[in-house]
């Protein structure tokens, strides 16, 4: 079955910088497309940061020229680099694909920008 594990969130303070993995197994990796998403508290959860299969990328607005988003093939891995980090982009991020019809989601990390 499809599986998303995602890690590398913690605390940070502003500017700072993460790096997170999804790690994903139960599906051909190298053929879908993946998403980061991140939902903070009160608010609806919002796309950041997506790659397709051939490797182009997309981001939201409010991350581009911060944020990077990577995949490797031979680790089923998709990565999201985090950088100059502010307080707005506390949220729990999780990885997503879109597979036969369904989305599929991992479990979140958290990631707080805080002094």
């Amino acid at each position: 079955q499809v599986q998303l594990v995602e890690s590398g969130g913690g605390l940070v303070q502003p500017g700072g910088s993460l790096r997170l993995s999804c790690a994903a197994s139960g599906f051909t990796f190298s053929n879908y497309a993946m998403n980061w998403y991140r939902q903070a508290p009160g608010k609806e959860r919002e796309l950041v940061a997506a790659i397709t299969n051939a490797g182009s990328t997309n981001y939201a607005d409010s991350v581009k020229g911060r944020f990077t988003i990577s995949r490797d093939n031979a680790k089923n891995t998709v990565y999201l680099q985090m950088n100059s980090l502010k307080p707005e982009d506390t949220a729990i991020y999780s990885c997503n694909v879109y597979r036969s019809r369904r989305q599929y989601w991992g479990q979140g990390t958290q990631v707080t920008v805080s002094s």
